[in-house]
């Protein structure tokens, strides 16, 4: 078995969703990267409504690495900056809510 190092490898969704991005011409990747943050933005707004202190935001040890190559411009996505943006912004999300988006980006595009 080939171990993956990639953060987003581990996850077949998300490994799907970034192929399909990486695949969209820049129009299209750059409307789905607005479309992205603004989802984001939304489900940020509908946890505070819920207020619920209870749940707690944890990144995971993967993500604020994938975070910090971001910085670094080390990733295909990071050289696009709406796309480096919103894939920032999602990773700000708890875990659940960040697959489900991949999830649906994977699904959405029937690959």
């Amino acid at each position: 078995m080939i171990y993956d190092r990639r953060w987003y490898d581990s996850d077949d969704n998300t490994k799907r969703a970034l192929e399909i991005l990486r695949d969209m011409d820049d129009t299209q990747r750059k409307a789905l990267s607005k479309d992205l943050t603004t989802v984001v933005k939304q489900i940020k707004d509908l946890h505070n409504e819920e207020d619920n202190d209870d749940q707690d935001v944890s990144l995971g040890i993967d993500r604020v690495l994938g975070l910090y190559k971001i910085s670094n411009s080390r990733r295909w996505y990071d050289k696009v900056s709406i796309l480096s943006y919103a894939m920032k912004t999602m990773s700000t999300l708890p875990s659940e809510d960040f697959y489900n988006i991949m999830e649906g980006i994977a699904v959405s595009a029937n690959r």
